[in-house]
């Protein structure tokens, strides 16, 4: 099929969504563990099969990636980006990467979830992907629920490129299985919070972030009691 290439990014492109002949079926599995649990595994495009790799893996400009999410509780999923040029974009929902954001327990899903990919481009650095989760519908101003997609308040008015240091390879890990890993990249606690993501009426939560395989695994001990908001640093050349 013809392959169609969608900036999302404003300016100087960080993340590109290619069309491309990818199947993408969601798989139902079962978690079992006690509280919530949330895990996100990468994978890049090598040749034409997607391999997962590790969530700290610093990647090269052009790599094609997309990530695999799954949950052991019903609920609504959103992830937006920062891009290492300072520009701020929804990746999804949306009409180029899928548009059905209900996520049902046990469920594997692919973002992008259409026959799509995301591309690595833009100045080296990490880019932040914000997850935002919901265990519950969000509720209108007049009291009632919503079963669909909810937009995201719009972004926040686009500032100076912010810092944004070069990843390091993390020798230890290069010199025991040859992989080039920045040990702050992956899925952690939020550092500062978008100003469109602060209304958002996030429960307050105690997360653990832990690192099985190559999945990222962010987990609550208690039930989510209402939305969490956690980043993804995505380390690149």
């Amino acid at each position: 099929m013809p392959r169609s290439n969608y900036g999302i990014l404003a300016g100087c492109f960080a993340l590109a969504i290619l069309a491309a002949p990818v199947s993408a079926q969601n798989k139902t599995k079962t978690l079992s563990v006690a509280g919530n649990r949330m895990e996100i595994q990468v994978e890049r495009l090598a040749g034409d099969k997607w391999v997962p790799v590790d969530p700290a893996l610093i990647f090269d400009s052009g790599d094609r990636v997309r990530f695999r999410f799954r949950t052991n509780f019903d609920g609504y999923l959103y992830v937006t980006n920062i891009s290492t040029s300072g520009s701020y974009t929804l990746l999804f929902p949306r009409p180029d990467t899928g548009e059905q954001n209900r996520i049902r327990a046990g469920t594997e899903y692919v973002v992008p979830e259409t026959q799509a990919r995301f591309r690595i481009a833009g100045p080296a650095g990490h880019e932040t992907l914000y997850w935002i989760v919901s265990p519950t519908a969000w509720r209108s101003e007049d009291g009632g629920s919503h079963s669909g997609y909810i937009p995201l308040p719009p972004p926040p008015e686009q500032k100076a490129t912010p810092p944004n240091m070069t990843p390091r390879c993390d020798d230890t890990v290069f010199r025991a299985r040859g992989d080039c890993v920045d040990p702050t990249a992956g899925a952690r606690e939020l550092d500062v919070v978008p100003p469109n993501l602060a209304g958002i009426p996030a429960g307050k939560q105690d997360l653990m972030f832990l690192r099985e395989e190559n999945k990222a695994v962010i987990a609550s001990p208690e039930p989510l009691r209402g939305p969490v908001v956690y980043e993804f640093l995505l380390a690149h050349k």
